[in-house]
């Protein structure tokens, strides 16, 4: 993914505030899985809140969670997948936690978290 974002030009940048926001690299990863046809759902929601996005894939779930580094604190986006049971719909299957990072002065993925769970 550290590819995918480097290949974006700076010049889209220029004038354009998006980067600083979660939901701009949120659809770069939703337009790269959809691309590949994958099963996706954004913004899943649940009685404890909305997880990001939800691939399903090969009888496999993997739950994604992106945040913007200068906007909360390193290391704590699968903590907030745990936190607020985003797994907990899924159980049955194996289920990928799955953190991503990003920070907006740099413009790319900056954190990567995996956690795999069974049920």
């Amino acid at each position: 993914m550290a590819t995918f974002f480097a290949n974006i030009p700076n010049d889209w940048y220029r004038n354009n505030p998006i980067a600083h926001y979660e939901g701009y690299y949120a659809i770069v990863f939703y337009a790269y899985f959809a691309s590949l046809g994958l099963d996706i759902v954004l913004e899943e929601s649940s009685n404890k809140g909305r997880l990001d996005m939800a691939v399903r894939f090969n009888q496999q779930v993997y739950l994604f969670e992106f945040k913007v580094i200068e906007l909360v604190p390193e290391g704590l986006v699968l903590a907030q997948i745990k936190e607020r049971g985003y797994a907990e719909k899924y159980r049955g299957q194996p289920i990928h936690l799955i953190g991503v990072e990003f920070s907006r002065k740099q413009r790319t993925v900056v954190g990567f978290e995996v956690e795999t769970i069974t049920t």
